[in-house]
């Protein structure tokens, strides 16, 4: 029964949190990394040889975790482009690993309320206040709007597969170790004979090697799980009891080798991709006195945002300047000193306190800042597994006062109320704040917008992707205002290049040049900027230039398929459609899911005259679903000038249905008994 009832609580807190998160399913993808994860990511659109090929071996978005990118492709072959089905996996993972929280919680803590001859029991810790403070604890995990940006935002759907699976080790050690200490004869390592012997044994042990599998699939769903083996050390301190000497501690870490080793080459993928995705900011830019106050501050900041949850920001810039002996810093830094010894004093009496503040220190190690990536100073999403120390803190606490309550409140019936109530006040202020921060994530312009509302200075990158979304929507008049404001607070290439294309767009040729040009100043080697000049050029006429540029693009980034393309395009349009076929054919060998070079070879060999390979083009590009209108309107072409009326009639119709003018003037002319022009 008992064990019963640990599960119901589990499971209560899980549906809780998917309730109050059930909001986020009306939320769209944002422009800010989802494309890449997602809706422009092409890789995922199918699970073929080459989708695992890419996702064990490609550094896309800087990045190594073969198992996201399974996920994402899991999703897109249930739901495609709706981002509901995306947010909805989301919401189950984070569920799942709240219901995770709330078992580890009730077993570490009912290890903890055994303890040992050397190191007597948490006194207060009975079968109730376990059951508070885990209910607690996973409440606050669950329900505490500093995790909504790992579980609202698409792109980060690599933290929920990573705790997921990291919590699942934890639990499966928690099992190693229990097996351990009963004795179990079918699975301890021998104190007797041969220590090899024993080391061996601990090796093929089933909750150990499950531990170990755990952890290779959170590493393969995000790095920062590289911290397990050092969590799981401090577990053997802590309530495990494991390490009570040299002689134990080097057993334990013997016992965690296999750990340590698939840290370290994690560790070394990792900083390679990063690299190769220039994403690792120079210490040059950066130096280690800058970013160590800087990481010490975040130690502290984070939990104070997990104690008072208010002004959570998406994105938290890096401050100006560090005087590394200023107050602000000099405070932290003392805070984080002071909040070590004050647990290192009370190791006698209890352990507790060390292990927690450890287990949160040890896991925000790698997101710090020490190796910067990125322009954030901190991130809300840096925190969900984290915070599972100075939760499980706030949990004990609450079963702490639970249990004075009594103590002040004889009376039965208000006591009971006095819990509830407090229980409910918990429950009803962390869901509203939660509500409302899912709210911040709803779509593009409501993200950028929020963020530039509390930093509207110091963010120039939320002005860049706000004015993105405006230029997807046609808006460039807004974008060009939003690249601009980016701009003043500071330049970069990206900004410039997106600024030339608004001017493209409406026309303001010279200026667009301008801004490529001012990209091209500012980074030599950056191809994009080359290729957007380059279709300026071809739209004013001058060829030479534009494929001077295209082919400059080229050599820049030999394995970017747009340049190939633009080529193609532009020898389509004065009519050499040979060479135009082998540019997109180019661009195929480096992409074959490039939609449009389907699009646009097919239509070049049928001018060809290629027809048979013309429609296994554009049966292609309609598989890949870019843009299934004019793929429609392209392959009803086809069938028309081949003989093929009623197929080219179907398939008018589709482009009809999808909006497509041009399919539906046609379909009235063939419908009506006239030959289109």
């Amino acid at each position: 029964m008992k064990n019963k009832m640990n599960y119901y609580i589990a499971a209560l807190v899980a549906l809780a949190t998917f309730i109050v998160y059930l909001p986020a399913l009306r939320n769209e993808f944002v422009n800010w990394d989802d494309g890449l994860y997602v809706f422009l990511n092409v890789h995922i659109r199918s699970f073929d040889a080459s989708f695992f090929r890419w996702a064990f071996f490609d550094f896309h978005a800087s990045n190594w975790h073969p198992l996201t990118w399974i996920s994402h492709a899991f999703d897109y072959a249930l739901w495609s482009m709706n981002p509901l089905g995306h947010h909805l996996t989301s919401i189950i993972l984070h569920s799942i690993n709240t219901a995770f929280v709330v078992v580890l919680a009730l077993k570490l803590l009912g290890i903890a309320r055994q303890g040992t001859p050397q190191n007597p029991p948490t006194s207060f810790l009975t079968d109730r206040t376990i059951l508070i403070a885990a209910g607690v604890t996973g409440s606050l995990f669950g329900l505490h709007p500093v995790h909504v940006e790992s579980v609202a935002w698409v792109a980060e759907r690599k933290d929920l597969l990573c705790a997921f699976f990291f919590l699942l080790s934890m639990m499966m050690y928690v099992n190693f170790v229990r097996r351990q200490e009963t004795g179990d004869s079918r699975e301890q390592t021998t104190d007797s004979g041969n220590d090899k012997a024993g080391q061996r044994s601990i090796f093929i042990n089933k909750h150990y090697l499950l531990a170990f599998g755990c952890f290779v699939l959170a590493l393969m769903s995000k790095p920062m799980a590289v911290t397990l083996p050092c969590v799981l050390l401090i577990l053997d301190w802590y309530p495990f009891h494991r390490i009570r000497s040299l002689k134990t501690v080097w057993a334990a870490g013997i016992e965690k080798i296999p750990f340590f080793a698939l840290s370290l080459a994690s560790s070394i993928i990792t900083i390679m991709a990063q690299r190769a995705g220039d994403a690792i900011v120079s210490l040059e830019f950066t130096p280690l006195s800058v970013r160590v106050p800087v990481a010490v501050q975040s130690v502290v900041e984070y939990l104070g945002k997990m104690l008072l949850p208010m002004n959570l920001i998406p994105f938290y810039p890096y401050p100006d300047t560090v005087p590394l002996f200023s107050i602000k810093y000099l405070l932290v830094i003392g805070l984080v000193v002071g909040i070590t010894a004050v647990c290192v004093v009370l190791v006698k009496k209890q352990k507790l306190w060390l292990s927690a503040w450890g287990y949160y220190v040890v896991t925000l190690v790698p997101v710090l800042g020490i190796v910067q990536v990125g322009g954030q100073s901190m991130a809300d999403r840096y925190t969900y597994l984290p915070s599972l120390g100075p939760f499980l803190i706030m949990g004990l606490c609450a079963a702490w006062i639970a249990e004075k309550v009594p103590l002040i409140i004889r009376k039965g019936m208000l006591m009971t109320i006095v819990r509830v109530a407090g229980a409910l006040c918990l429950v009803i202020s962390l869901s509203y704040l939660t509500v409302k921060q899912i709210a911040v994530w709803r779509n593009s312009v409501g993200l950028w917008t929020y963020i530039i509302g509390k930093e509207p200075e110091r963010v120039p990158l939320a002005y860049n992707n706000r004015g993105t979304y405006f230029y997807t929507i046609g808006l460039y008049d807004r974008a060009i205002e939003d690249y601009n404001h980016a701009i003043i607070l500071k330049s970069s290439v990206d900004v410039y290049s997106n600024l030339g294309m608004a001017y493209y767009k409406i026309g303001r040729l010279d200026e667009a040049i301008e801004n490529f040009n001012n990209a091209i100043s500012m980074n030599p080697k950056y191809s994009k900027a080359y290729n957007n000049r380059a279709s300026v050029f071809r739209k004013m006429g001058r060829l030479d230039e534009a494929i001077a540029d295209y082919r400059k693009a080229i050599a820049l980034a030999p394995s970017s398929p747009q340049a190939y393309y633009n080529l193609g395009v532009l020898h389509a349009q004065n009519g050499l459609f040979d060479q135009a076929i082998e540019y997109y054919s180019q661009a195929l060998a480096i992409d074959p899911n490039y939609a449009d070079a389907y699009s646009n070879r097919g239509i070049a060999f049928s001018f060809r005259g290629h027809y048979d390979r013309a429609l296994d083009d554009f049966n292609k590009a309609l598989d890949l679903n870019q843009n299934p209108a004019a793929d429609h309107v392209n392959r009803g072409n086809l069938y028309l000038d081949t003989g093929r009326k009623q197929l080219a009639i179907a398939d008018y119709q589709k482009a009809c249905n999808l909006g497509n003018d041009v399919g539906c003037n046609v379909l009235r002319q063939l419908t009506q008994g006239f030959s289109p022009n």
